[in-house]
């Protein structure tokens, strides 16, 4: 029993959620987003709110039940209010800027670090910071795994890309005698 799938999910004012051929849809002030379901679930739309029930009793119409009411709710959010990932630079040198469409990165390597920034998303960048924001929290969560992967967090000196919040274990580092 899911306990997410079991509730309803509550559609705000000035949104549209529509469920044609597999395929559900949101629309909200900050945008679209569309996903399609398989038909192990069964979506029951109403003025206010959207439910999910298991169209049978096997494996993988249990699995999907919450996850399809998770992402429900996770488009239902990102179309009205939106997403947002921090991301802290630590490091000499360590600094980025956005020249249109891309990410430019200095993070002590030979060559400059590029990243294509998806559509849909923008990022700022204040001493230090790279914010993240947009409407779908998969791209942004993508987007944002795939800066910190290039210089992940060392352990000895704490240099490198981290989440805001994100906390890692310092390690001691050799001693002199």
């Amino acid at each position: 029993m899911s306990r997410l799938g079991k509730l309803p999910v509550v559609i705000p004012a000035k949104t549209e959620v529509t469920f044609v051929d597999g395929i559900f849809t949101v629309k909200g002030p900050k945008g679209t987003l569309s996903r399609p379901f398989l038909n192990h679930v069964t979506v029951t739309l109403s003025p206010e709110s959207v439910s999910f029930a298991p169209a049978k009793d096997t494996k993988i119409a249990k699995a999907l039940w919450g996850t399809y009411a998770a992402h429900a709710v996770n488009m239902i959010k990102g179309v009205n209010e939106g997403f947002t990932k921090v991301l802290q630079v630590e490091g000499v040198g360590y600094r980025g800027e956005v020249k249109g469409s891309t990410l430019v990165m200095q993070l002590g390597f030979s060559h400059p670090v590029i990243f294509n920034i998806p559509e849909g998303v923008s990022v700022t960048i204040e001493k230090g910071t790279i914010t993240i924001s947009g409407f779908d929290k998969e791209v942004i969560g993508q987007f944002a795994a795939d800066v910190r992967a290039k210089k992940k967090p060392e352990p000895y000196k704490g240099k490198g890309i981290r989440y805001a919040g994100e906390f890692i274990l310092r390690k001691q580092g050799k001693k002199a005698t």
